[in-house]
């Protein structure tokens, strides 16, 4: 089955730990603190894979971790940093957030995509020796890693489509103006997953043909396999509408235009902006007499270039690829989605020190993302340290919103397991 979207979890690498350390020597003079500092976490990129077109590497695996960095050491031995993880994806590749489903990245461009930053490495306690202080028992802590849950949705990026009712010829013109080598049989549904190939017309002339298979009457609402390729029609500039003019099966390829069109309007209504070029295919089957006056005239009316070929007979091909390329330079570049997802600004996310304070069975359990993140640099078994600590609540409020919610002394506060007596 054609993988192409996928939600996925990824979290970048945790800084390491910065050290608490203090040299002591035989026979030299001057010690002190020398912890040294933890390495930075890695981080997650995404990168374009060549001649990839399905997003199968994440069908069993859906949760992704860059590697932590190492904690620091004595002597002032920096922890070792993270190595940076990176996902493939085939060119084309939308990320999008997982909840409100905004394009993170269109990964159109050969170039890779930081996702997630790995978390910075903590202090050792060598950065926080002063006059004043001069055996720091304390380091900080490294900041996490960023985590995200995203969509991936592959889109196909294809300057023409292949389009056209099951077993008409798609994969077999795209077989004999490539390299591509869809497979090929005489039933409908033989292609499942569509084919890209890059035709060359000649060492200056070349263009991307895909074929979207698995159209059929009612695939915008789901119906057959059209409803898992409708989204890679979408990137594509000229659309080849491939028909059987020879009606050998019993259909009218007036009526199979018109159906396809009709999923294509009701999966995305701009699709009928679109040029078509119609690609008549099977015309080496036709009898002598037969009447293609309809068809004709009702091309005519909707202005359709028309283009009588064989695939089989290889009849006409290169002039409708020459048709073809003529209409390309004449179009739009393929279509980029822009960034629809805006990150939380790092000030503001480090500036924001809001806590919510509940009273649970008499006791004030304080909560805070921010408090959490500050925790992590405090040893509680240090003075300086839980000084530090307690500072750091009342200059941003926390005693002041304890006060509010209506604490009193001698009452129990909980932050995050760490109880302790209120005492104004």
């Amino acid at each position: 089955m054609f993988f192409d979207k996928v939600k996925i979890t990824i979290k970048a690498g945790d800084g390491g730990n910065g050290a608490v350390s203090f040299r002591r020597e035989k026979y030299v003079s001057h010690g002190g603190p020398d912890g040294g500092d933890g390495g930075r976490g890695g981080n997650v990129y995404f990168r374009v894979e060549e001649g990839q077109n399905t997003l199968t590497y994440y069908k069993y695996k859906r949760k992704f971790t860059a590697q932590n960095g190492g904690d620091g050491s004595g002597s002032k031995f920096h922890g070792k940093n993270g190595e940076d993880l990176i996902l493939p994806v085939p060119l084309g590749t939308l990320i999008k957030d997982a909840e409100t489903g905004l394009v993170i990245k269109d990964m159109s461009e050969r170039e890779d995509f930081l996702i997630c930053k790995g978390g910075k490495g903590g202090w050792g306690n060598k950065h926080f020796a002063t006059p004043t202080r001069q055996i720091p028992r304390f380091a900080k802590a490294g900041i996490k890693g960023e985590y995200k849950e995203i969509t991936l949705e592959l889109k196909l990026i294809a300057d023409v489509g292949f389009i056209g009712l099951p077993n008409v010829g798609k994969s077999s013109l795209l077989s004999v103006i490539s390299e591509a080598r869809p497979k090929i049989a005489d039933y409908h549904f033989t292609t499942l997953e569509p084919s890209v190939g890059v035709v060359e017309l000649d060492r200056e002339r070349a263009f991307v043909a895909a074929d979207i298979p698995g159209l059929i009457e009612g695939a915008s609402q789901g119906a057959g396999l059209g409803h898992e390729f409708l989204r890679h029609v979408d990137r594509c500039r000229l659309f080849v509408h491939v028909v059987d003019i020879s009606g050998k099966e019993g259909r009218d390829p007036v009526q199979d235009i018109k159906t396809i069109n009709r999923e294509l309007e009701l999966s995305n209504p701009e699709l009928m902006n679109r040029p078509q070029i119609i690609a008549a295919n099977k015309c080496d089957l036709l009898e002598s007499d037969s009447d293609l006056s309809a068809f004709e005239n009702f091309c005519k009316e909707n202005g359709y270039e028309t283009v009588m070929i064989s695939a089989l007979e290889n009849k006409n091909i290169q002039k409708l690829l020459n048709l073809v390329y003529e209409k390309l330079t004449k179009l739009p570049p393929v279509k980029v989605y822009e960034t629809e997802y805006i990150e939380k600004d790092d000030v503001e996310c480090r500036t924001n020190h809001d806590v919510t304070i509940k009273n649970i069975n008499g006791v004030y359990v304080v909560e805070g993302e921010w408090l959490l993140r500050l925790m992590a640099d405090i040893y509680f078994d240090d003075r300086e340290s839980l000084m530090y600590f307690q500072r750091m609540l009342r200059k941003y409020g926390v005693i002041d919103a304890l006060l509010s919610a209506g604490v009193k002394d001698g009452d129990t506060v909980s932050i995050y397991d760490f109880e302790f007596d209120f005492v104004t």
